[in-house]
């Protein structure tokens, strides 16, 4: 027994001693966690990252698509705090991502590095439309850049715009000179569940998003270094070069199915059934434009069938809030089941299964509205009403309406069937609130009116940044949405930037707007 003990000691003196030859790096490093992994594995998250903006939630409030009437849940105010950086996260894994790539045989060009460059353009976009100017070129670089200098916004579009040529260019290259000898991991493309690996669809979609980078500038076509009609004009007149999206089939978009549910879906009915409603913004445009997507998208307000004594085929029954309503004042007209005077997400669309619909993150009826907004602006010859019409047409086939040739919406409510008829060329595109009225002013509005409808619960923060940029559709202001009545212009800082990052934050804000105050209502650079 003595013996155990004194060997036992030893034992122990001698792992101590192994111990204290070890450095803080070894203990820093997880033995159970992988340092190297297949950049495909690294692009699934990213990709996902991509759809952080979904269907029914506070955005698509923010949009001004649907309203929450009960507190507990939620509320349309516009009294923003703090914006989130994520997208730093993400962007930092589009450096791993390239990285493994490299690792891995990528050779100088290869798929992760092209759109890497193409989701640094999406991920700045996103952030510099929310605040401004951003920590760009001293950003993403480790504990060296721990206090980065921000960029002004100019040179962050600038640098956008330079990401998506290149990567443009990057995937011209392997599209039209694949080496089929190349079998390393960081040549070839997988991991892709949004196109399946189909680089010639992801360069349609660089080339798409570039021209909404374009339309976004729209304020600032007198600058010589933009050059913001010259570069749209430049895309658009070389479809070679530059190929677009071109029908619905080539829309980048995620897929829900029955593990990754639809936001809004059998499992939430209980919770949702009441406590949201339709928003006025979008479904009463929609009835003034006696616009089938209305019976799609939407019940009929039960005050309208049982009070009313309208039917669920007559539009007029369907009826939105608007968001600047109180809160109060709208939960109280939700609050009887029976006479509720606002429509409701429609339960067969949205309720029936777990896969509605797809979640739309760059479509063809932008891209179509697009081209017509800059048609209409004159930055290129064409045929606006051409592409406006294409666009409605599209997004109405999104809802199941037949728009090529006469037919009808069936609405199923009540365990009761209704069939709409709807004749797109003959009845609804002749009323003069939908028939193109030219490259004017009016003819603007009406572009940018059907865009927005188009960009229904889908594509992000983009209703509202269009919003923003051109003041259509007018937005609802009031008790309900905050801000003293006013929709704001930007999202504060973090506030994490504002305490670990104080001078460069402070300079940014003396460089945008003249003063200390992080303000969501002032305006930045894009709106000048």
């Amino acid at each position: 027994m003595k013996s155990f003990k004194i060997f036992t000691i030893i034992a122990l003196a001698g792992a101590v001693l192994s111990s204290c030859n070890k450095k803080y790096e070894d203990y820093a490093v997880n033995t159970n966690k992988p340092s190297k992994v297949p950049p495909s594995l690294v692009l699934g998250g990213v990709l996902a990252d991509m759809n952080a903006d979904k269907p029914w939630s506070n955005i698509m409030r923010w949009n001004q698509f649907d309203c929450c009437n009960y507190n507990y849940y939620g509320d349309q105010r516009y009294d923003w705090g703090g914006a989130d950086f994520n997208s730093y996260y993400s962007m930092m894994n589009v450096q791993q991502m390239e990285g493994e790539a490299s690792r891995l045989g990528g050779q100088a060009v290869n798929p992760y590095n092209a759109l890497g460059k193409f989701f640094r353009a999406w991920f700045f976009y996103r952030m510099t439309n929310l605040v401004g100017d951003l920590p760009m070129k001293d950003a993403l670089q480790g504990k060296l850049g721990l206090t980065p200098k921000y960029d002004d916004q100019k040179a962050v579009f600038m640098q956008i715009l330079q990401w998506l040529e290149d990567a443009n260019t990057q995937l011209a290259q392997q599209i039209a000179n694949p080496d089929k000898s190349i079998t390393a991991e960081g040549q070839l493309l997988k991991g892709d569940f949004y196109y399946g690996n189909d680089m010639t669809k992801w360069q349609r979609a660089v080339n798409t998003f570039h021209l909404r980078v374009l339309i976004t500038l729209s304020q600032k076509t007198a600058d010589a270094d933009l050059k913001v009609a010259q570069q749209f004009k430049a895309i658009v007149s070389n479809p070679t070069k530059y190929p677009l999206i071109e029908s619905m089939d080539q829309n980048l978009q995620f897929i829900y199915n029955n593990i990754n549910k639809y936001p809004s879906n059998p499992d939430n009915l209980g919770f949702d059934a009441t406590r949201y409603n339709m928003s006025a913004t979008y479904l009463n445009a929609l009835v003034k434009l006696n616009d089938p997507r209305a019976y799609v998208t939407a019940e009929p307000a039960t005050a309208q069938l049982k009070v009313a004594h309208k039917t669920p085929a007559d539009i007029t029954a369907y009826v939105g809030a608007e968001p600047g309503i109180s809160q109060s004042d709208m939960s109280a007209n939700m609050s009887n089941v029976d006479t509720a005077v606002y429509s409701v997400r429609s339960r067969s669309r949205y309720y029936s299964n777990y896969a509605a619909e797809p979640g739309v993150i760059l479509g063809f009826p932008e891209l179509c509205f697009n081209m017509a907004e800059a048609i209409n602006r004159k930055w290129v010859d064409g045929d606006a009403e051409a592409w406006y019409k294409k666009g409605i047409k599209a997004s109405l086939g999104f809802y199941g309406v037949p728009a090529e040739a006469p037919g009808s919406i069936v609405k199923t409510y009540g365990g009761k069937r209704y069939e709409i008829p709807f004749d797109f060329e003959n009845s609804y595109y002749k009323q003069a609130t939908v028939k193109y009225q030219g490259d004017n002013a009016q003819g603007l509005a009406q572009i940018l009116t059907q865009k927005y409808l188009a960009f229904f619960e889908n594509s992000g923060w983009e209703a509202y940044i269009n919003w923003r940029r051109t003041g259509v559709p007018t937005f609802s202001v009031g008790a309900g949405t905050g801000n003293s009545g006013v929709i704001p212009k930007r999202f504060k800082y973090p506030d994490s930037e504002r305490s670990a990052n104080t001078i460069n934050w402070t300079a940014s804000l003396q460089n945008q707007f003249k003063g200390t105050t992080d303000d969501i209502n002032a305006s930045m650079w894009l709106l000048k």
